[in-house]
C-alpha cells in the first residue's frame, strides 16, 4: 500500500470556496513580499492583477492578495504585525541618522 504524502493530505482547493481579499496594492513588489509573508506563516493564498477582477472589485488597480475566509482574520494580522515591524525598524533608522549629525 503507498504511503500519503504531504501533497495528497492536505486539503484541495475547493472551487466554490468562498475567497476574501487581504491585501491589496498599487505595487507588485509590495504585494509579492506580503504574498511570501503568507505563505511562510502557511495561509494559501492568490495573487491577482486588479484589473482583472473589476467585477468583484470595481475602482481597483495594481494587486490583490485573497485567502480563504476562515484564513483572513489571521493573514490581516500578520500582515498588520509586519507594518508595524517595518515601521518601526524605519523610525528606529531616523533616530539612528539624527545622532549621527
Amino acid at each position: 500500500m503507498p504511503e500519503q504524502t504531504n501533497a495528497t493530505t492536505e486539503r484541495s482547493p475547493d472551487p466554490n470556496e468562498k475567497l476574501v481579499k487581504v491585501f491589496d496594492s498599487e505595487q507588485e513588489s509590495e504585494a509579492l513580499v506580503v504574498k511570501g509573508l503568507l505563505d511562510s506563516a502557511g495561509i494559501e493564498n492568490d495573487l491577482a492583477s486588479a484589473s482583472l477582477l473589476q467585477e468583484a472589485f470595481p475602482g481597483m488597480g495594481g494587486m490583490i492578495i485573497l485567502v480563504r475566509e476562515e484564513d483572513a482574520e489571521r493573514a490581516r494580522e500578520l500582515i498588520a504585525e509586519s507594518r508595524q515591524t517595518g515601521a518601526d525598524s524605519a523610525s528606529d533608522a531616523g533616530d539612528e541618522d539624527e545622532t549621527k549629525g
